[in-house]
């Protein structure tokens, strides 16, 4: 039996049963037609309805654009992203110039360097924005889980930050997929239809059946609409009045497929030819197509008995009405009728205009290896690097190492297409991939290469010290062919072992190792000079030369990533060294300004998503010891959502210490015993000295001194770089709070050293105030007030707070209520305004002892906005105009205008010149 359907007709009756998900695609479109936007995941299987829920659509109104991926190997970067935008590029000349330049080289209209994957995604939201400024518009993405990698990416990225722009983003995605595609984002599942249902639809197109096939045609559908219309297909003429079919236990996809490759089977041999071309080519170019087809000579009127079949469009696009009818076509040939398909292709391919399709057809034509075809797939890898196509030219890379004939030049592209999966997280082929270079001959440098990535496969899985002890001998391997490669792997070891802390090798034995290492080259590089110094610290003490280290911050914070290395690379190859610890560790709070300020900017200029969330949190972590919790809230915020919108494991430890210092119970505990067991499991032994640290803070702010002095000694039982001194100062507040005069004085014997050898003001002042803790008298009241002076003068605001609690809270004791009130008002003010609610606590019990009633503090309207709310309104304030602050908060200019609205609502103000006498004159307070 025969029932061809057109296109229009398989919706209509595809839409049986589906009033519910109708509806929901309706409201949906429905929110971009009232300006605000709206994403859904359209998941279900095959044949269960996705594509004709989105043709049958309601888009009146809208201005739409669609692409749908194809299932192929060949992986072109941000060509599904290309053919989405195509017809909206209009206001792209109109976008910040970084990134109309990212999207411009995406797309190959320009040359330039490979632009940043998720600056690409930033200005296709921008691009969105502007194209639905006139009309609201509707993005369809059918058959999302085989789009190309950067296209996937970059709409992930838009789709969860899309918030007051009128577009509509629609995924059509077939399920199951793996890895998942799109997780987290708001989805509709189409189930099967309901056996009613599933009758009525096949009834209206099939007509009258015995109830007996009926009933069992509905059974093996499943409630899958296309198998509905596909079954009956495969009956002989007699089985549907007969009731005698037996129908196998197959899946709905497998009988759909059976279907199609029959109905293929009953058509003219020129017309499966011309299918075959038509499959075989994932782009559906119809130009390319019928160039292929005069040149094998099949006549054009093929195409008439596949277009009657209703299993293919051949328009300006060739479309197959569904994947399945593409992929039973390309899996019914033989593997010789494939080969002939693809080198048809190739041969009718221009190769100066598309040499990437061109070699990839060629690639799937050979029988056997080909130094010419593997080349122009190493040139390909190379152009879609440029493109930042990181994922296709890893695959560009595996075909050309497997038809490279020459060993030799097997092993280096085998080990540059590992090292491109990796980059691109293939983590599986990169392994494989890895094998393939092992087995061949390779020199010195390119077994260090296999071994470095080797530890760093290690290191996606289990970040323990072993990974420092793999990259040293990589380096140690590397060391007489590539020195600079060396140090950097040297620098790599090194951060791993300082993750590693406790749980690892230990860190002096890794720094005595690097020390033995290639020196540093003439004159050094930034990474050089941060190497040494370091390495001296772990290995000499806190009494080594500190001068070493304060000229290394300096230099950091004077050329960070200006001079030959390139800004993003270096600061990721530093993170894991600075500036995170090196600034605290010296107790530099102006440097640490600088450095975690100037990160930020670089990154944010350069466009490099991957690295911006650790600046971010590390800038977070700086404004944390100002008392700006706000600011910093905001910035673990977008951080976590980058991370989330990169697919990255969003970083915990600032937003626990956040926590710790709100102490916001039971939270914050539950929060600490967390990162507690995730640093156990991943063997970050600094991470874990973090997690303590903050339970101490914690418990310190809520007077719970035997507890606090608990996990300030587990925090101080490794000395972790940046967090030991941290830690110390903790552990003598929290003992000699606690009556454990000698645990405190144990700790501050340590603390003292390190704090004289910094000598600044910060270090100045929490040595003076931790003496203070453990003297009596005069000499407390002196060491008190001298802990003041100092902290007065930077910007750790948050401690200048706790050493007037302290203060204040001894002057009590002392029964001199006028003067501890004083102390005990400015810190509490400091405490409730920043929203440490624990230290808070603590000093209105103070004052409250003094005789002082403590009013309830006015909130002010600040603390009505949300985090991201209160970044635009300092931003606005500052005079930043709507597309800046939408560039540097990667979200869209009109979702700043929308949220500008909330903001100026909640500050009772009408428009942004208002803004600088509705908030504080400054984010966080400046030193004296």
């Amino acid at each position: 039996m025969n029932h061809p359907l057109s296109a229009s007709a398989t919706a209509q009756v595809g839409l049986t049963g589906r009033r519910p998900e109708s509806a929901a695609l309706a409201r949906v479109l429905d929110r971009a037609r009232t300006g605000t936007s709206a994403v859904l995941v359209v998941r279900g299987e095959a044949g269960i309805g996705k594509t004709a829920l989105l043709e049958a659509a309601d888009t009146t109104g809208l201005r739409v654009t669609t692409v749908t991926g194809v299932e192929s190997e060949m992986e072109l970067p941000y060509a599904s992203l290309h053919q989405l935008c195509a017809t909206i590029l209009d206001p792209l000349s109109q976008l910040p110039a970084p990134q109309s330049e990212a999207l411009s080289v995406a797309f190959g209209l320009r040359t330039g360097p490979p632009p940043e994957r998720f600056m690409v995604g930033l200005a296709v939201l921008s691009l969105l924005s502007a194209a639905a400024a006139d009309r609201p518009l509707a993005c369809f993405v059918d058959d999302a889980q085989w789009i190309d990698h950067a296209s996937l990416q970059a709409l992930a990225f838009v789709a969860r930050r899309l918030q007051a722009e009128p577009v509509a983003l629609i995924f059509a995605v077939r399920e199951p997929s793996y890895p998942p595609v799109l997780p987290g984002l708001a989805e509709l599942v189409v189930p099967g239809l309901s056996d009613a249902d599933a009758r009525t639809l096949l009834t209206s197109v099939v007509g009258p059946l015995d109830p007996l096939v009926r009933d069992r045609l509905v059974a093996e559908a499943h409630g899958n609409p296309l198998a509905l219309l596909m079954l009956p297909r495969t009956l002989a003429p007699a089985e549907p009045g007969g009731g005698f079919w037996h129908p196998e236990g197959r899946s709905a996809t497998s009988h759909l497929e059976n279907a199609y490759r029959q109905q293929i089977q009953a058509l003219p041999p020129d017309t499966r030819r011309l299918l075959l071309i038509a499959a075989t080519d994932p782009t559906g170019d119809a130009g390319l197509l019928w160039r292929a087809v005069e040149a094998e000579g099949i006549p054009a009127d093929a195409a008439g008995p596949a277009e009657a079949a209703g299993l293919v469009d051949f328009g300006a696009r060739v479309r197959f009405r569904h994947q399945l009818a593409r992929t039973a076509v390309y899996r019914g040939a033989t593997v010789t009728q494939r080969r002939a398909a693809h080198l048809a292709l190739a041969q009718a391919t221009d190769p100066e205009r598309d040499p990437d399709r061109r070699a990839w057809h060629r690639a799937r034509a050979a029988t056997q290896p080909d130094e010419s075809i593997a080349a122009d797939l190493e040139h390909s890898a190379q152009r879609a690097h440029s493109r930042g196509g990181a994922a296709a030219s890893a695959v560009f890379l595996r075909w050309a190492t497997d038809l490279t004939p020459d060993p030799v030049r097997r092993v280096a592209r085998a080990l540059s297409a590992a090292e491109a999966a990796f980059e691109v997280g293939a983590i599986d082929r990169t392994h494989n991939l890895l094998a393939v270079a092992e087995i061949g001959p390779t020199d010195d440098l390119q077994c260090a290469r296999i071994e470095r990535l080797r530890a760093r496969l290690v290191s996606t899985q289990v970040r323990d010290g072993g990974t420092a002890h793999r990259l040293l001998d990589a380096a140690g391997r590397m060391a007489p062919y590539d020195a600079a490669l060396a140090r950097d792997t040297l620098l790599e070891a090194l951060g791993a072992a300082i993750f590693a802390g406790r749980l690892g090798p230990g860190e002096v034995e890794v720094a005595r190792a690097v020390r033995s290492g290639p020196p540093a080259a003439d004159p050094p590089r930034q990474v050089d000079v941060l190497l040494d110094s370091i390495t001296a610290r772990i290995i000499d003490g806190h009494a080594t030369d500190v001068g070493a280290l304060q000229y290394t911050l300096r230099m950091l914070c004077r050329h960070h990533g200006t001079d030959a290395e390139q800004p993003a690379d270096w600061l990721w190859l530093t993170c894991p060294v600075t500036p995170e610890p090196l600034a605290p560790e010296l107790w530099d709070d102006a440097a640490w300004h600088e450095l975690t300020s100037t990160a930020v900017g670089i990154v944010r200029r350069a466009g490099t998503l991957s690295v911006l969330p650790i600046a971010l949190s590390y800038q977070a972590n700086y404004l944390l010891h100002t008392g700006d919790f706000a600011t910093a809230a905001a910035l673990i915020d977008e951080a976590t959502a980058i991370s989330e919108a990169t697919y990255h494991t969003p970083l915990m430890y600032t937003s626990l210490l956040l926590s710790a210092w709100r102490a916001r119970e039971p939270e914050s505990l539950e929060a600490i015993e967390a990162g507690v067991g995730e640093a156990r499991h991943r063997g970050e032994g600094r991470a874990l000295a973090l997690a303590e640290y903050a339970a101490a803070v914690l418990h310190n702010g809520r007077g719970r001194y035997d507890a606090a002095q608990a996990a300030a000694t587990r925090a101080c039982a490794y000395e972790d770089l940046g967090i030991f001194g941290w830690a110390l100062a903790e552990l003598v507040e929290a003992a000699a709070r606690n009556g454990d005069r000698d645990a405190a004085a144990a700790a501050l014997d340590q603390l003292v050293p390190r704090t004289r050898a910094s000598a600044t003001t910060w270090a100045r002042g929490v040595e003076a105030r931790s003496r203070a803790l453990l003297a009596d008298g005069p000499a407390a009241d002196l060491l008190f007030a001298e802990a003041v002076e100092h902290l007065e003068r930077c910007r750790i605001t948050i401690h200048l707070a706790r050493t007037r609690l302290v203060y204040g809270e001894w002057l009590r004791r002392q029964n001199r209520r006028q003067d501890s009130r004083a102390q005990l008002r400015a810190a509490h003010e400091v405490f409730a305004r920043a929203g440490a609610d624990g230290f808070a606590e603590r000093a209105r019990r103070e004052l409250t002892a003094t005789g002082e009633t403590v009013r309830k503090r006015h909130e002010s309207p600040l603390a009505e906005l949300t985090s991201q709310e209160a970044q635009i309104a300092w931003l606005a304030r500052d005079g930043h105009s709507n597309p800046e602050i939408a560039a540097q908060l990667f979200i869209s200019p009109r979702t700043v205008e929308w949220h500008l609205g909330h903001v100026f609502a909640k500050l009772g103000v009408s428009s942004r010149r208002h803004l600088p006498a509705a908030l504080p004159a400054t984010r966080s307070p400046e030193p004296a």
